[in-house]
């Protein structure tokens, strides 16, 4: 249903793109300029096919200059075999500049470099792996032949990509690129000292719209992944407080955007069911309130499913990092943390700690720090009874956020313990004394009568 959605939305908002001036078009030419990054999904597939289409049904159009920079494509091999008969069918013809400095032109992107009609690339972008070729030979030929084989490979720099021919020629803008296109119209203008050759044909740029390039960003690995990890971690934070609030709703949110982003990609089923199951076994500890055996397993658990949820592409080591240690420490301290403030009495999944043996982190006399099957808590001790820093405790009863806590041997009587002694002790004279005045007030009515 997400993808229908996205893919409606992404037709709807190309097929409203602003056309420009056709009369411009039809006196000087024109060339349309479209932007194509990151990896090449349905949307962006569906956006370069058509804007190729426009561009073929503007009189005048002169030519579809794709601006590139992109890792690959995240679409079946049929899908990028449609893409190249497009650009290689068009009667507009297709050029492709990978830039600006710092752009990428690799595996089927770098294939589809190949069926354009011409290419430049910028300084400091780079060319190649473009790995087994999944673009028809009917269609394009054999791509990568000869020298260029290298190209399946390596990734080439700027010089070298020109050198070996897998790239037409070097621009270092796109205005240089733009100006070196059969059927544009230049003039050429003074710049202060320079002279420059600048187009005269109108040059429409075209990208992708704001709502599109949202599903478009969504489907990269490392959003994907970041989105799916805050989606899961925000509804368990959800699970264990009352209602649903901001934190319920913003994780709804990131759980759509991310599935849709999986679900672009290449991934393993395996390792999304594992990463979902992880969040289970984190629940059972913060439950108790201590982060124990389930949670190691559990984040042991959503780190393989992290790592090798995607397949082709990656998300990147720093989007890895930052979602690894945000739920570790989250789950280690944050929601123990949260789950103890909010369920803070003794009989909501912590009567197992009555009993239980720790340690005094800190000198308890009579308030100090203690540790307890892992975790730091506040602790409170009989004034008669401080314990020194290192020593054994016994948590005798939770007060609160405040365990209380004894000494292995030698507890004094707690105050409250002995005021329920001495309580004890007085209404059970009271009851003594209640019945010895009973049979003595029989007498006396005896006596009387």
């Amino acid at each position: 249903m997400l993808v229908v959605l996205a893919g409606a939305t992404a037709l709807a908002a190309v097929s409203s793109a602003p056309v420009g001036a056709a009369t411009d078009c039809t006196r000087n030419g024109c060339v349309d300029v479209v932007a194509v990054g990151g990896l090449i999904d349905r949307v962006e597939a569906d956006f370069i096919e058509e804007q190729i289409g426009r561009s073929n049904r503007t009189p005048g159009a002169t030519a579809v200059l794709l601006q590139l920079d992109s890792a690959g494509a995240a679409v079946d091999d049929a899908t990028v075999d449609r893409l190249a008969t497009v650009i290689k069918d068009s009667r507009v013809p297709v050029s492709v500049w990978i830039g600006p400095s710092g752009a990428t032109a690799r595996g089927a992107a770098a294939q589809l470099v190949q069926v354009a009609e011409n290419s430049g690339i910028s300084p400091g972008s780079d060319f190649g792996n473009a790995g087994q070729q999944v673009v028809s030979p009917e269609v394009a030929g054999r791509l990568f032949t000869g020298k260029a084989a290298v190209a399946r490979t390596q990734v080439l720099d700027a010089k070298q990509a020109v050198k070996l021919g897998v790239v037409d020629r070097f621009s270092p803008t796109i205005g240089d690129h733009i100006v070196a296109l059969d059927g544009v119209k230049t003039k050429t203008v003074d710049k202060g000292e320079e002279r420059r050759t600048v187009p005269v044909t109108v040059i429409r740029f075209s990208k992708l719209p704001l709502l599109t390039q949202l599903f478009h960003t969504v489907a990269s690995p490392s959003v994907a992944y970041l989105l799916l990890t805050v989606a899961l971690g925000l509804l368990l934070f959800e699970f264990f407080t009352a209602g649903v609030g901001v934190a319920g709703v913003i994780g709804a949110v990131c759980l759509v955007l991310g599935a849709y982003g999986v679900a672009e990609l290449p991934h393993r089923t395996w390792a999304l069911v594992l990463m979902v199951l992880s969040m289970v076994g984190f629940g059972i500890d913060v439950q108790s309130g201590v982060p124990r055996l389930w949670t190691i397993i559990s984040m042991v658990g959503f780190t393989v499913g992290s790592v090798f949820l995607f397949t082709d592409y990656r998300a990147s080591w720093l989007a890895l990092a930052a979602g690894l240690i945000g739920m570790g420490v989250s789950m280690f301290s944050g929601m123990p943390a949260m789950v103890r403030t909010r369920f803070a009495t003794p009989t909501v999944g912590r009567e197992w700690m009555v009993g239980e043996e720790g340690e005094a982190v800190t000198g308890i006399d009579p308030e100090g720090t203690v540790r307890v099957k892992g975790a730091l808590w506040r602790a409170l001790t009989n004034r008669a009874t401080p314990i020194p820093a290192g020593d054994p405790v016994r948590v005798a009863a939770i007060d609160g956020l405040v365990l209380e806590v004894e000494p292995l041997e030698g507890a004094a009587m707690d105050y409250r313990e002995m005021r329920d002694r001495r309580k004890g002790a007085d209404e059970d004279g009271a009851e003594e004394g209640a019945d010895d005045a009973q049979p003595g007030g029989e007498d006396a009515a005896s006596t009387t009568e």
